[in-house]
């Protein structure tokens, strides 16, 4: 029978653990037991006497403790190779007590984990030859499912002893899974999990599906445990076994749609816990908790009588937690918390991200967890969920706000928050109803600034999530409401002060001009100015930087443009007079490209002075000091529509200007301007047919929808940014 979960009455343990230990059921010393070298573990939280002393064997019989303290020790040790070698070992050896009760220098840096990983490579293969004669994986397996039974429970009783243990043989498997997922198909891992011991010539396999109940135990033990210093690592290693056993698209170029580990998550036992589990990884991402610190001393040593008394010094003591990130004996204090300080949100969401992004069943039949993802509602919402919705569940929209905006600094948390907008429409409504948007945009606008520093997914996404939220117009108002003070990542000007949305058009500008000059990616540069056009029309109070910059990439386009033009006519008359037959440039699709962004540029500066002329006299200003840049677009077909409506501002103005005078200080020149603005209103002035006119075109308006396609496109990015974060940390994976 399949070991069940904490409170399942239905299902007895096959074996207490606890007489492994040395224990009867209630956690006395059973008097059969020998009783060699003693650890007396003094439980935190726990009041003293009898009950709070377990007694354990020592050091002197934990073959894989305190000797196996470096990953060079690992080919040596006993324990592994009785466990990977030709002899079954029963489920009631007290060899499995040994084998999990061991303490291990922890990798702090992806080099060590990358050795670490190394060094089981030859174990496990040595394994995956021996395991279908012994059984022994299994057996492994099921000694963890024996543990989690009662790991609820013995959270609550702050039994560290046991948590220990259960961490200890789920990091070997994840350790094992690694390798075997590397070397066999997902059919050939079933297999490994339903081997067991049998006697020679005979062929038997187990008939339980111990691949699924492991998988459906880790599903309980992320929703189930509650997060604690004493269960932090062990909550890690599930979610990190979870990713590992859903690792095998990072094998295969096509989207996998089907196979056991997608069969158990969408149809199986799993299925009834997707809205606690997407709501517990949500939550672990909310929360942000840091691993542990590591204890000074794992163990106070006395001398009393003949045995050796060891007290926990703290709540959590290094030593016992063999996590890849979270530090452990003789590691650098700190060193691993500051290269990632977030291991389980971390991890949580790179879960999550996956859930959410696997592909829909067969038959129409969605994906539950992206159901769950898109359609949860705020915990302050009264109104009763919709029957018809499915995994929905509620969440506190003001906490995951704040974490959205404190950790875009990370891809994943990007990816999450475009996943919320472009989604969930109850969290969308949410944020474009927040009074302190700058906390939201200003990371994204950070990780635009420095682009040369990102990997080209991040830039895109952080500019898709400019492209959606300019959609809605009153976030393109209310940016402009927002005044920013001393913008200290900004080095190309001091800002001192600066509205929100103005910095937003400096960021963007600056990102097309690099694109101009490194990347050149066309679907950069349409996403950058889709965004400005959404915005134009609600242009307000443009600070003077920002309308010099407007009209500077417009400057830059037309210097580009008039180079193409000269080169492509210089090839022609090349071409014309000599006999070099070889393959030209293509400059005419140079040109159409070029002529199309400076059509975008115009419409934008048109857009916005058709719409809100008299809020923006800096950009009106920046317009006639360089208007002899529009001067050669006047007469070209694919712009005299536009160029008519920028040449009745500009001649007006002009006319203004002149008749104000010669040598006009730059504020007496504001001064006409704003008083040309307001002449230009629709009921003012005797321009008012042709300012009419202008003031009913407006620019055209952009909107970033998703391509809904059978392959959706972040799921190749959400393995990119997974490995990508395993190989730059102490997660050193495949």
């Amino acid at each position: 029978m399949s070991p069940g979960w904490p409170g399942n009455a239905s299902v007895s343990p096959r074996k207490s653990w606890r007489k492994c230990l040395g224990r009867g059921k209630s956690g006395h010393l059973c008097p059969c037991d020998p009783a060699p070298d003693k650890l007396k573990i003094i439980v935190p939280g726990v009041a003293l006497g009898d009950e709070a002393v377990r007694q354990i064997p020592g050091p002197s019989t934990q073959e894989m403790g305190a000797n196996t303290s470096q990953v060079s020790d690992l080919s040596e040790n006993q324990s592994l190779h009785t466990l990977i070698g030709t002899e079954s070992i029963s489920e009631n050896d007290p060899f499995w007590n040994q084998l999990i009760s061991f303490t291990f220098i922890s990798p702090t840096n992806s080099g060590d984990s990358k050795l670490l990983e190394e060094a089981v490579i030859p174990l496990a293969k040595i394994l995956i030859e021996n395991n279908p004669r012994t059984g022994n994986f299994g057996a492994l397996v099921r000694i963890f499912l024996g543990r989690t039974k009662e790991l609820k429970i013995s959270t609550e009783c702050q039994d560290q002893l046991f948590i220990w243990q259960a961490h200890n043989a789920l990091f070997m498997i994840r350790c094992l899974l690694k390798v075997f997922i590397r070397e066999m198909t997902e059919e050939e891992l079933h297999l490994q999990f339903s081997y067991q011991e049998r006697a020679p010539g005979t062929c038997d396999a187990g008939s339980e599906d111990l691949l699924e109940e492991l998988m459906c135990n880790l599903v309980h033990l992320v929703v189930e445990v509650p997060l604690l210093d004493i269960t932090y690592s062990i909550l890690f290693e599930a979610v990190t076994t979870m990713l590992v056993l859903l690792s095998y698209q990072l094998f295969h170029k096509d989207i996998l749609r089907d196979g056991l580990i997608y069969q158990y998550l969408m149809k199986g036992r799993c299925l009834s816990l997707t809205s606690r589990l997407v709501k517990t990884l949500l939550y672990n991402f909310i929360r942000q908790e840091k691993c542990p610190p590591p204890a000074t001393h794992i163990f106070e040593q006395h001398s009393e009588g003949g045995g050796l008394f060891y007290g926990l010094a703290s709540g959590v003591a290094s030593g016992l937690w063999s996590v890849f990130t979270l530090g452990g004996a003789g590691s650098k204090p700190g060193l691993d918390q500051e290269q990632n300080p977030l291991p389980l949100s971390n991890q949580s969401l790179l879960l999550l991200l996956v859930l959410a992004n696997l592909t829909d069943g067969p038959n129409g039949c969605p994906n539950p967890y992206r159901q769950a993802v898109t359609c949860f509602k705020n915990t302050q919402d009264t109104s009763s969920i919709p029957t018809e919705q499915h995994h929905t569940f509620q969440i506190n929209f003001n906490s995951l706000y704040t974490a959205l905006c404190d950790q875009q600094r990370s891809d994943q948390a990007t990816l999450l928050l475009y996943t919320l907008l472009h989604q969930n429409t109850n969290m969308r409504t949410y944020m474009l109803s927040r009074t302190d948007m700058e906390n939201l945009v200003m990371p994204i606008l950070e990780i635009l600034y420095h682009v040369e520093d990102r990997n080209s997914h991040h830039v895109y996404m952080a500019l898709i999530i400019l492209l959606i939220l300019t959609e809605d117009d009153t976030f393109n108002r209310s940016i402009h409401e927002v005044v920013l003070k001393n913008i200290t990542w900004y080095s190309e000007r001091s800002l001192t002060e600066i509205s929100l949305g103005s910095l937003l058009i400096l960021v963007v500008i600056r990102t097309i001009q690099f694109n101009m000059t490194r990347t050149r990616d066309k679907y950069l540069h349409t996403n950058c100015l889709a965004a400005l056009a959404n915005m134009s029309a609600q242009f307000r109070c443009l600070h003077q930087y920002a309308a010099q910059r407007i009209i500077s990439l417009f400057a830059l386009l037309s210097k580009k443009h008039n180079k193409v033009l000269e080169q492509a006519t210089q090839s022609l008359r090349g071409t014309q007079g000599g006999d070099d037959s070889s393959v030209l440039p293509d400059y005419a699709q140079d040109l159409n490209v070029i002529e199309e962004v400076i059509r975008m540029m115009l419409e934008i500066i048109n857009s916005c002075l058709s719409n809100s002329l008299h809020h923006n006299p800096n950009l009106v200003y920046a317009l006639l000091y360089k208007r002899e840049l529009f001067e050669q677009f006047r007469t070209h077909p694919s712009f005299q529509d536009i160029m008519q409506n920028l040449d009745t501002v500009i001649g007006f103005f002009s006319q203004r200007l002149e008749i104000a005078g010669t040598d006009l200080s730059v504020e007496r020149v504001q001064e006409v301007i704003m008083k040309g603005a307001q002449a230009l209103l629709p009921c003012n002035g005797k321009y008012g047919a042709a300012s009419n006119d202008m003031l009913r075109r407006r620019g055209l308006l952009l909107h970033f929808v998703f391509r809904v396609c059978p392959n959706p496109n972040p799921i190749p990015y959400v393995w990119t940014t997974f490995h990508q974060l395993v190989k730059c940390s102490a997660l050193y994976t495949v």
